[in-house]
């Protein structure tokens, strides 16, 4: 008998031909995930079982496991042999010493000889006899033993399903750059997208010195986070201070969120290119502010020929806020320190700017000179 974590996958068996794929980059996020601890990964027939681990490390190894998207469901089981008296033996272990309880029966090798009420019906009787402070309640039992006979002539015995993230494994669906920001909005897009199996690259910008350091160090700690979902190892910076105060001097004051966002996209497809990304993600929400509107939106989308994903577009704001918390960036994201979208802000935004006016206010400036001048700057923070 042996401790292990079992863990179910999500959509990918939903898939066909090409299921292995999806199945050999399952794993190898898994064992990413699980760098540093000491264990082996074994795959049976829709499970993976992450075997030979010290018992100390138990809790560790199931919250990195709840952070891997692909992963239906995960559980803390015993491995044993599947005769009944073996399947007893782990049963026992996982049993209260009173209470409700049932017993439920999957069998995987359809040559048991006992059906899986059978098995069921034989564990609960042995087990009431030797626990007399428990009783059988099928309907609604305070605590559930799950038999799971395999076909290598092995069985799983567990009390508890843990939810996982669900989606596809990362790196399945090609690879994005994530505009990420210091607040709540962004962390969630890229934790969406890194759900559909996109490898979500990080790129930030920042106006130092009119923003701190530790609004920089805040980009940072989030990217962190996210990386515990997206398995991202490495995020870049830009600065667009230069950009910014040029925008300011020379154009058009209510323009002047307009015009940096359209120069962050033009940079974005830039270091996409030294990336490898294939598209760009955003954490706009239609409506949310000023710049967000549909012919704000669609000025920015002019400049880059990359699509442009935005997960959140049709989100509002406690919907964001949800997530956040979920997925543990709310806090870090809410920390009081301006981002470069709040230097310079206008106090009146163009909430439908028009293309033409946006075009001729640009002429303004030596575009593709500040682009240049921005990427420059460009830092790598390995995480």
């Amino acid at each position: 008998m042996e401790k292990v974590v079992i863990i179910r996958y999500a959509e990918i068996h939903l898939k066909g031909k090409n299921r292995g794929y999806f199945e050999r980059v399952f794993a190898n996020n898994l064992e990413k995930a699980l760098k540093g601890i000491r264990h082996e990964l074994h795959r049976t027939s829709g499970r993976y079982l992450v075997a030979n681990f010290d018992e100390e490390w138990t809790e560790e190894i199931m919250r990195r496991i709840s952070r891997v998207f692909g992963v239906h469901s995960y559980s803390q089981g015993l491995l044993t042999e599947s005769s009944p008296d073996a399947i007893y033996a782990a049963a026992r272990l996982v049993v209260p010493a009173e209470g409700s309880f049932k017993v439920q029966t999957h069998r995987g090798d359809k040559h048991y000889p006992l059906t899986s009420m059978e098995i069921s019906a034989h564990i609960g009787g042995r087990l009431l006899d030797e626990f007399p402070a428990l009783c059988v309640d099928v309907h609604t039992p305070a605590h559930t033993v799950y038999v799971d006979i395999r076909e290598s002539g092995r069985a799983l015995v567990f009390g508890t399903f843990c939810d996982g993230p669900h989606g596809m494994p990362v790196s399945t669906a090609g690879r994005g750059l994530l505009l990420i920001s210091g607040g709540i909005d962004s962390p969630v897009a890229g934790y969406m997208m890194a759900k559909r199996g996109l490898t979500v690259e990080l790129l930030h910008f920042h106006s130092y010195p009119y923003t701190n350091e530790a609004a920089k160090e805040k980009v940072v700690t989030l990217a962190r986070l996210l990386s515990d979902y997206t398995l991202v190892t490495r995020l870049t910076t830009v600065s667009v201070t230069h950009i910014q105060e040029e925008i300011h001097k020379k154009c058009a004051a209510e323009l002047n969120v307009t015009l940096l966002r359209r120069f962050m996209l033009r940079i974005a497809e830039r270091v996409s290119a030294h990336v490898g990304a294939g598209c760009l993600v955003t954490g706009e929400s239609l409506g949310q502010v000023a710049s967000q509107t549909l012919e704000g939106l669609t000025s920015s989308n002019a400049v880059v020929s990359l699509p442009v994903l935005r997960p959140l577009i049709g989100f509002d704001k406690e919907d964001i806020i949800e997530v956040a918390k979920k997925i543990g960036t709310f806090e870090t994201s809410t920390l009081p320190y301006e981002d470069c979208c709040t230097v310079f802000l206008p106090d009146f935004p163009a909430i439908r700017p028009k293309l033409p006016f946006i075009e001729e206010e640009e002429k303004k400036l030596d575009v593709e000179g500040l682009v240049e001048d921005a990427l420059s700057t460009r830092e790598i923070i390995r995480l």
